[in-house]
């Protein structure tokens, strides 16, 4: 008998392609909206330097007004990047693929933590092979599901900390997808520079404000309801609904969920 913690197991096809099809014969006119898009990169230098400047005006405040500002402004600035990263990972933004990781770069800065190349890696390993517990990093760990079980104060803080959380998935992947190349390196060393270049040049609070934008943008926060999945059973047939709609104006800051 499964346990009413354990996963729920289905023999469908990964619901992508389908769902793709259904949409676009109900609505062919949004192909007009499928492709590349360089004004993305625009975005992206602003939303990063949005981030500087604010650390910048937040060096000297104290702790609990670096707090809100990283809760109502940082948060969604970067949502956004990590928007712009999942974008140039399907190489949405630029022809070419070095344009797209050199623009996720430059994205994951005000991220604090060195991501965008090894989520390429592991996020389309999750499009290829969705639900497969060994090859999609957005499958949580057996032992997540069971140490959080139905507590709702173990589910809040599940949710905020969920940026280490998601840290430590892809490591079920490394036997199957290398994790080092030359611009995974160039990514941790031009991550490490920027951390630094805040800490030292600018001061502990700002690089406070982006450690907690980055808490705050996928975690306990409206915008990280889109990580909270959702099973919704209709007798013997268990759909795993996997993100929470986002609506209003925090969608549109932003951009759009990956």
């Amino acid at each position: 008998m499964t346990s009413p913690l354990d996963f729920t197991y289905s023999a469908k096809p990964e619901p992508h392609r389908g769902r793709t099809k259904a949409i676009l014969k109900a609505h062919p006119e949004i192909r007009q909206l499928i492709g590349k898009n360089p004004m993305t990169f625009s975005y992206t230098v602003g939303i990063v330097a949005l981030q500087i400047v604010v650390a910048f005006l937040l060096r000297a405040q104290p702790w609990w007004l670096v707090i809100l500002v990283a809760y109502f402004v940082g948060a969604y600035a970067n949502h956004a990047l990590f928007v712009v990263i999942h974008e140039c990972t399907h190489k949405l933004v630029f022809r070419r693929t070095v344009p797209n990781i050199l623009t996720g770069i430059l994205a994951n800065l005000p991220l604090v933590v060195p991501n965008s190349v090894s989520f390429a890696k592991y996020h389309l390993k999750h499009h290829a092979f969705q639900g497969i517990y060994e090859l999609d990093a957005d499958i949580p760990f057996h032992w997540e599901a069971k140490l959080v079980g139905r507590s709702a104060w173990r589910k809040a803080l599940w949710l905020l900390l969920f940026p280490l959380i998601e840290g430590v998935r892809p490591v079920r992947l490394m036997k199957e997808v290398g994790f080092w190349d030359r611009w995974t390196a160039f990514n941790i060393l031009a991550q490490f520079a920027f951390d630094v270049a805040i800490f030292m040049l600018v001061g502990p609070m700002a690089f406070l404000y982006l450690a907690l934008s980055l808490f705050f943008g996928i975690g306990l926060h409206p915008l990280g309801a889109r990580w909270v999945q959702r099973q919704r059973g209709r007798a013997r047939n268990v759909q795993l609904l996997r993100h929470a709609q986002q609506v209003g104006a925090q969608r549109r800051l932003s951009q759009r969920a990956p």
